[in-house]
Formats: structure tokens, sequence, C-alpha cells
């Protein structure tokens, strides 16, 4: 039975995950926005938490499809993921980038900062804006906080592809999708 949130089959491979994700709209306790940026990780590549193994700190990656894996990243920032690939795969799409739609006052409260650009470009930042914290964690992504909605049908969502960024393996992959031409990206494709 696969786990279909959004439009979106959970338990597909993810980076046909990643992709799929760029347009729909995420919020969390009623705040964010357009998916603009994600990168795909597999168990089966040594750039991915679950490469190693299940861990005390990766263990919701290996859980159901459809649930969010959440870390903290060099001790600093929280990182958003959602969980794909259910039966034991371990594999998951970080959040890269949203556009901000709902909630900026708190987003911008949240970040001590103004610019809407930067509010959610870079996965510690977009985790920031949120709110999401260790506490998110292995929740289910179909009930709140978490609301995933798809695009209006109809409309076209031209997704860039590249190399993942900030990694120091396997970055040949092409994982790394985003809107293209989205001027809130992390980083922009070449």
């Amino acid at each position: 039975m696969s786990k279909i949130i959004a439009g979106i089959d959970f338990e597909a491979p993810p980076d046909v995950v990643a992709r799929q994700l760029i347009g729909v709209t995420l919020l969390v306790d009623g705040v964010g926005g357009r998916i603009v940026e994600t990168e795909a990780y597999d168990r089966d590549e040594p750039a991915s938490h679950c490469y190693g193994g299940e861990t005390p700190r990766n263990f919701s990656m290996f859980g159901p499809a459809g649930r969010s894996y959440v870390y903290r990243s060099h001790g600093l920032h929280w990182c958003l993921n959602f969980v794909c690939r259910e039966n034991g795969h371990g594999a998951g799409v970080l959040l890269r980038a949203l556009e901000p739609v709902m909630g900026l006052d708190l987003m911008r409260e949240r970040r001590g900062m103004q610019d809407e650009r930067l509010l959610c470009a870079g996965p510690g930042r977009l985790a920031q804006a949120l709110a999401v914290s260790r506490a998110h964690n292995n929740l289910p992504l179909d009930v709140a906080p978490f609301v995933l909605l798809a695009p209006d049908p109809g409309v076209e969502i031209d997704v860039s592809t590249g190399p993942r960024i900030g990694i120091s393996k396997a970055v040949e992959l092409p994982w790394r999708f985003g809107l293209a031409g989205s001027r809130f990206l992390s980083k922009p494709f070449r």
C-alpha cells in the first residue's frame, strides 16, 4: 500500500519524490510556502545519513514513508527531511528552500530579518523560519502540524536539476532539484 500525500507517492525512490515535491506547498502550524528546492538521499550512496545503517539519530529514515526526519547540522541548524521508500530501505528528501507564502511576519520574527528572499533559502533557514526542531522528528506528514498541498492542476512546473551542494561524497549525482528561475533558491543552478 502506497503512502500518497499531496499526490506524491512517498514510497517512490528519493530522486523521484524530490523532483515531485517542487511546487508543493508545505505548512508547519500554518506557516510556510511553496517548495522550490530539494535534494534526494538514498541508503546506497555515501552522502546519505542512512548509508552506514540505522542509528539513534537517523532511525526515522528507516521507518514508514511519509514521515519527517529532523537532524541538527554541524551542531547549529535543524534540517527537515521527508522520509521515502518504506520497509527498512532508508531514504529521504532534504528540503533546501521555500518561497515564503503564509505567516511571513512570524517567519521574519523567527529569523530576525526582513528580506523575504532569504527567509527560507537554505535548509537551516527554512527550519528556523518554520520553527522546526527535533520535536518534529518522525511525525507523519499528513497530519498536524504538517500540511502538504499539491500545486493547482494544470500549473506547469519547470524543474532544474544538478549536483547536490554542501557535501563531499557522491557529489556527481544530479539529485538537487529546483524550481527553474525561482529567486528563493539557496543557490542558483548553473
